[in-house]
């Protein structure tokens, strides 16, 4: 039995249950997923490999997954393991590698709505991205991405997002902030108790299914202060560059150049600010206000 879904723009029909995922109406598929041995020496370490005309990622304690030209992930999971953490990698590593083999700039940010347009806020592991994004959700924006942004550059005059995965995944702090309670998520990696990260799925009301413009990218960074500034030239594709998806994966999917171009053609279409602010939950109000105030002043006018 397999089932059809739609992520990053694409079709997806998987002999895996992907719960985290739209469905979709069954037609020709972009991308499988199925079950199986990958077919590569059982002692390759931790992490990305080259394997013939593919790409293998390994995770230790959860499986191995292939990845081939951009159109199969055969996953081959260890014995025991809860179906929550091989969909983790499999959604996260495993997809990243797919991405950068399609040519497509996956970047590590979320992306929201506003004024019909996408902003997209990226930055490192615990800058709170996902944080900002849910802030933005509980005003009445929809979600585009969480975590991974999937940057089209190809599908229009003006560089896209194509809409990611459905659900926000943040820490237990950020849920208590939100006002939601924590119990009535599931956490991110099942088994351990001491992970206080959570996923909480989203409606299709609340979130974007078509590729939308993108107008503008925040790097988050963290000061005593509020700031926006911008980044323009060789600093803006340095930090696009070193805000992507999986980026370690570039050089062992041999796309260095090509992901290099891509970021350069992104800032060159797309601005791109940093925005500082201090690290304080109670201020995501404001931080928000002054993002859309500062949208609403570099619009043009009509």
């Amino acid at each position: 039995m397999t089932f059809d879904y739609s992520v990053f723009g694409l079709r997806v029909r998987s002999e895996i249950p992907l719960p985290e995922l739209f469905e979709a109406a069954t037609g020709e598929a972009d991308v499988t997923i199925t079950r199986g041995p990958v077919g590569a020496p059982a002692e390759l370490a931790g992490g990305l490999h080259s394997v013939a005309d593919d790409l293998l990622f390994v995770e230790p304690e959860i499986g191995r997954y292939r990845i081939a030209a951009g159109r199969e992930i055969i996953v081959e999971a260890r014995p025991g393991v809860p179906e929550r953490n091989i969909r983790l990698f499999l959604l996260g590593s495993a997809f990243g590698a797919l991405l950068h083999q399609r040519g497509l700039l996956p970047l590590h940010a979320n992306a929201v709505e506003i004024a019909g347009k996408a902003i997209a806020f990226m930055g490192p592991s615990g800058e709170g991205k996902s944080t900002l994004a849910a802030a933005f959700h509980d005003r009445g924006h929809r979600i585009l991405a969480d975590d991974v942004c999937v940057i089209d550059l190809d599908g229009g005059p003006r560089p896209l997002v194509r809409p990611g995965l459905p659900r926000l995944r943040l820490w237990r702090d950020s849920i208590e902030q939100s006002g939601r309670d924590a119990a009535h998520y599931d956490r991110s990696y099942a088994g351990d108790e001491t992970f206080e990260k959570y996923d909480v799925p989203l409606a299709p009301s609340s979130s974007v299914t078509a590729p939308i413009e993108i107008a503008a990218i925040y790097l988050l960074a963290r000061d005593a202060k509020f700031e926006i500034a911008p980044l323009t030239g060789l600093p803006a594709a340095e930090a696009v560059f070193a805000n992507t998806y999986r980026g370690a994966f570039v050089s062992t999917a041999k796309r260095e150049h090509s992901h290099w171009t891509a970021c350069v053609r992104l800032v060159r279409s797309v601005p791109v600010y940093r925005f500082s602010r201090p690290r304080d939950l109670d201020a995501l109000g404001e931080q928000c206000a002054k993002i859309a105030d500062h949208l609403a002043a570099e619009s043009p006018g009509p």
